[in-house]
């Protein structure tokens, strides 16, 4: 029987706070238990494994980094809303280390995405972002590789404290984002196809 008071959604919202403090692939049911003052039979009431905790924090942490995407473009296009986009990925990484690595687990079942359609908006997101500068396909995958990898590889390396240069590592993200902007606008046609 489960023990009154935990839910699931409980036990995965305390995965998620904890994978912002030991990191995502530190996570453990033991750990959590313990924060629940509880034994680990217990949370298996509510999750199957160790598992199926960490697809259900990346689900929530998709979710969530999704909604903040979708807020921050909302009555934006071009500059401001790759600026807009940029700077709300950079923040929810920044702020929730843990949850953002669980967002860039690779292994999640397609079945995962059909049971909760919301994760492609971030997709869908970058989509009609990057068709704001009139980019089509195969340029619209290209750019969106590219701007993942610079969002990506930027808060990797800050979260990692890569970036001990006296330089604001905020200056140089917004002249990172800058020269994105102009890489859009200037987007090759024809090459790589």
């Amino acid at each position: 029987m489960a023990r009154a008071g935990l839910t699931t959604e409980r036990v995965v919202a305390a995965a998620a706070d904890l994978a912002d403090t030991v990191g995502f692939e530190h996570i453990t049911v033991a750990a959590l238990a313990r924060g629940f003052g509880v034994k680990d039979a217990s949370l298996y009431a509510h999750v199957k494994n160790l598992s199926d905790l960490r697809v259900r924090v990346a689900i929530l942490a998709g979710l969530d980094l999704a909604d903040r995407i979708a807020d921050a473009l909302a009555g934006r296009s071009g500059r401001d809303a790759l600026i807009a986009f940029a700077d709300a990925y950079r923040a929810f990484a920044l702020t929730h280390p843990g949850r953002y690595a669980a967002t860039q687990q690779q292994e999640l079942d397609p079945a995962v995405y059909d049971a909760h359609p919301a994760l492609r908006r971030n997709l869908t997101c970058t989509y009609a972002l990057l068709q704001g500068y009139g980019l089509t396909e195969p340029d619209l995958t290209d750019a969106g590789r590219l701007l993942r990898s610079t969002f990506h590889g930027f808060v990797s390396l800050e979260l990692a404290g890569g970036f001990r240069h006296q330089r604001d590592a905020g200056a140089t993200w917004a002249r990172a984002i800058r020269a994105l902007h102009a890489a859009l606008v200037n987007w090759p046609e024809g090459e790589g196809s």
